[in-house]
């Protein structure tokens, strides 16, 4: 059953295609332009704005979306595709429009229109706001996957929330994180389409009406409910240089109650709005606190809204093209789960199958897990999510219900394979007994998928060897891995314009849309020319940050220096609390006299932490207090300054990775799934120090051990301290250079104003250390040395930097995608040829 196109003849003259001011010369861009100014903002050249000159861009620019976007949509009807529809709680897009300039291969030419108008194009592009809708890697890797998915021209939909004020804007009030609202909507969205169409209701609370029918079947009735209603806005995802504009849909929560107007009329005007302000909240901030009730059960409600208004969805498009015929859903359906967040999905669709399509458990649970794959992105068992039951069932009573009996059918097929054995039964249920019973989404993502993947080879192995080995065992052939990638067009041929001129002048620009190309670099490692335009390349990407930096904090670096940069989630495990030691160590040596030949650094660091997270705010707060120190003692001069650059976002990113010559990937070996910096840095020519964690030990082989600098502990090696007799102290007091340093923070040499402010440094190293800092902190010293004897070599240098970037084509995200979608997905590319 296919949908016919243009079912009203008159409607074919309504084709944008007839539209001059959809073409992309010079003279149509122009014109487009100021149609929008006029006729879309109500402006003229009185009126106008940078902010409206901005959005008319954007409005231009988007138009030549539009007629693309629409027959891709309409092709995958036509060809009857399967479609993959990728859930995440997190999309970390970046700015847009320029992302969809350099696709549409329109820079030029709309930059010499806006030029003649009297605009600069930089500028107005610089009005873009970031789209609050992520935190860290995996709202990138998210937004990464979109971009492959069209560029290789897979049928695929992305499914998101519509955050109203993101997650959070850092801000530093005497060094310590401040958590602010990002009201990166305030000027309105112009990328987005609001699609008031496509409303579903979402229901929380109530109760289950059991009874059977008159033909004996037992009907599930969920009554009483409180209804929030999901509103979808699309956003266009072109692909690039080709005819493929896929959608992100992200959904925006809409009270189901009106406005009480009885209310309002006697006066209680709080009451009036009560409930549309509890019900809109839920689409307000990404990851609220959860470290008290009311924010737990905010955040559960928040992933339910999202599967629930993609499942329906998913099915109404479904059901658009074959009606109930559900023994095909599997065969026309992919969805996939990014990480545990969306895991509810798994006993929303069983919902809708059973109470809504009338099909029994075991039919829907065979359709269920054939359609479901699930990634999981973490090791960390604070990171995997476990809702308490009670809460589940108050807010969820079905879907509670539909959880038992998944759970109970699973433990009687362990009975029957392993009777008696009680200690797997506690470990493979799905419900957590203990003093407060548990729900472990992970496990209910194992089991209700029929693909399980980590994201980088150590990860799989360790989550089938570790926290999930039980589960491996029983279905080895569930697992599987899909190391991470990045996308090329956004981390090298528009975050580094003079590198990617560089490498297509020599090489060609077949590596945008296929990184092995770079390969073809290894042969101009060596080259004195190309070795001094590689460098030049470089010196200006330092040189544009250092600007930035110096206008943003009034910080003047030394642009000669070696800029070592640690760019993520603040977190123990990510170890920038090691860092740290490392720098205080180096201002010793400097006061002391005792390194003559000494290479001068800038370090660098972004990055937020959890607002409940209270140990890495005050990492935060003691990198800042470091830098207050060693930025304003003159006899460290230039040779040594340290750089805290707030709100970490994909547009700073943009700025920071191509200046940067060192890449700090520090974390404790067995603890980071992957990491996709790491794969950015190395990309833009950037050397990895490192531990063998996560896609480092693949970077490694990639880029060959001579290219990298690898220290610390292996996971293994970790693993046994921990069950073995470690002890932290010990190390303390055998290494006068580390005793100095942690003594020195323990004297407040650092919070001299604020005695003991930085006690929990010694603290967590001295009584226990679990990441394992003490235990790595000499061969991290020892292996920092050898970056500074070789970035004396300029020639030694360049060489290994030329070669990360050669030899980093494994990690473009479109060998990912391709790997899901002929392993995992079973999904083809739908191919337009172009007009």
């Amino acid at each position: 059953m296919k949908t016919k196109r243009n079912p009203n003849p008159l409607l074919g003259k309504l084709s944008p295609s007839t539209n001059k001011h959809k073409a992309n010369d010079v003279e149509s861009l122009q014109e487009a332009f100021i149609d929008h100014l006029e006729f879309s903002l109500a402006k003229d050249k009185y009126s106008a704005t940078q902010l409206d000159y901005f959005k008319a861009l954007a409005l231009t620019i988007r138009d030549r979306l539009f007629e693309k976007w629409i027959e891709t949509q309409q092709s995958y009807y036509d060809q009857d595709a399967k479609r993959i529809y990728y859930i995440s709680m997190e999309y970390m897009l970046g700015r847009t429009v320029d992302n969809a300039l350099m696709n549409l291969g329109l820079w030029d030419e709309m930059k010499k229109a806006l030029y003649e108008l009297g605009l600069d194009m930089e500028e107005l592009l610089a009005y873009q706001c970031d789209a609050g809708l992520g935190n860290g890697g995996l709202g990138r890797l998210a937004a990464c996957f979109l971009d492959s998915m069209a560029t290789i021209e897979l049928p695929a939909y992305g499914y998101g929330i519509r955050y109203e004020y993101g997650i959070f804007s850092q801000k530093l009030l005497f060094g310590f994180q401040q958590e602010m609202p990002d009201s990166w909507l305030r000027f309105g969205n112009p990328w987005e389409i609001e699609r008031p169409e496509f409303i579903f209701k979402v229901k929380f609370y109530g109760r289950i009406n059991q009874y059977k029918d008159k033909n004996g079947r037992l009907i599930f009735d969920w009554v009483d409910t409180d209804d929030v209603l999901a509103m979808a806005y699309d956003i266009p995802v072109s692909g690039y240089r080709n005819e493929t504009v896929n959608n992100l849909r992200l959904w925006s929560a809409k009270s189901g109650e009106e406005f009480n107007l009885d209310y309002f009329n006697h006066g209680d005007y709080n009451r009036a709005v009560s409930d549309m302000i509890e019900s809109e909240n839920i689409s307000k901030v990404l990851y609220p606190r959860d470290d008290f009730s009311q924010g737990r059960e905010l955040r559960l409600k928040q992933e339910y809204f999202l599967v629930s208004a993609t499942i329906q969805d998913i099915i109404r498009r479904f059901k658009k093209s074959h009606g109930s015929n559900f023994r095909l859903f599997s065969q026309k359906v992919a969805i996939q789960l990014n990480d545990t967040h969306p895991s509810l999905a798994i006993p929303e669709l069983m919902r809708l199958l059973m109470d809504d399509e009338a099909l029994t458990w075991d039919k829907a649970w065979e359709i269920t897990v054939a359609t479901f794959g699930f990634t999981n992105h973490t090791l960390l068992p604070e990171a995997m999510e476990k809702w308490p039951v009670d809460l589940m069932g108050n807010l969820l009573p079905r879907h509670l219900q539909i959880i038992f009996e998944i759970n109970q059918r699973f433990l009687e097929m362990i009975r029957t394979q392993f009777p008696n054995d009680m200690d797997k039964l506690r470990n493979l249920s799905i419900i957590e007994e203990g003093q407060e019973k548990r729900i472990s989404m992970a496990q209910l993502s194992i089991l209700g998928s029929h693909s399980v993947n980590g994201v980088a080879q150590l990860h799989s192995n360790l989550i089938k060897t570790t926290i999930f080995r039980d589960y491996y065992n029983l279905f080895p052939d569930r697992f599987n891995n899909k190391t991470n990638g990045i996308t090329p067009r956004r981390w090298l041929n528009l975050c580094n314009p003079g590198l990617a001129t560089l490498i297509s002048d020599n090489i060609g620009n077949r590596w945008v849309t296929d990184l092995f190309e770079l390969k073809k670099l290894e042969k101009f490692s060596e080259d004195k020319q190309f070795q001094k335009d590689w460098r030049n390349v470089k010196q200006a990407n330092k040189d544009n940050l250092a600007e930035y930096i110096r206008t943003q904090m009034d910080i003047e670096v030394n642009r000669q220096s070696l800029f070592d940069c640690q760019t993520k989630r603040i977190h123990e495990y990510k170890r920038q609390l090691l860092n740290v030691l490392y720098i205080i160590t180096l201002y010793n040596k400097i006061k002391s006299g005792k390194d003559n030949n000494f290479v001068p650094r800038t370090f660098i660091f972004s990055g937020k932490a959890a607002p409940a997270y209270l140990t890495a705010k005050m990492v935060i707060k003691l990198i800042n207090a470091v830098a207050s120190v060693i930025n304003e003692d003159p006899e460290i001069g230039d040779k040594l300054k340290v750089v805290f650059l707030t709100d970490y976002s994909v547009s700073l990113a943009q700025k920071i990775i191509p200046a940067a010559d060192l890449s700090e990937q520090i974390s404790t070996a067995g603890m980071e799934a992957s990491g996709t910096g790491n794969m950015k840095y190395a990309l833009n020519g950037a050397l990895t120090i490192g531990t063998l964690d996560g896609a480092n030990i693949e970077i490694k082989e990639e880029v060959g051990d001579e290219n990298i600098f690898i220290f610390g502990l292996t996971a293994e090696q970790v693993l046994q301290n921990r069950q073995g007799n470690y002890k932290p102290r010990d190390i303390y007091a055998g290494n006068p250079e580390l005793k100095r340093v942690i003594d020195m923070i323990a004297a407040d040499y650092f919070s001299m104003d604020n005695p003991g402010l930085f006690n929990f440094v010694p603290e967590i190293l001295l009584n226990g250390d679990y990441y394992m800092l003490m235990a790595d902190y000499a061969d991290y010293v020892r292996t920092q040395d050898n970056v500074s004897r070789l970035y004396r070599r300029k020639s030694g240098w360049t060489k290994k930097s030329i070669l990360n970037t050669a030899r980093i084509g494994k990690f473009s995200s479109d060998r990912t995608i391709k790997e899901y979608a002929a392993e995992i997905w079973d999904v083809k590319p739908v191919t337009r040829p172009s007009p």
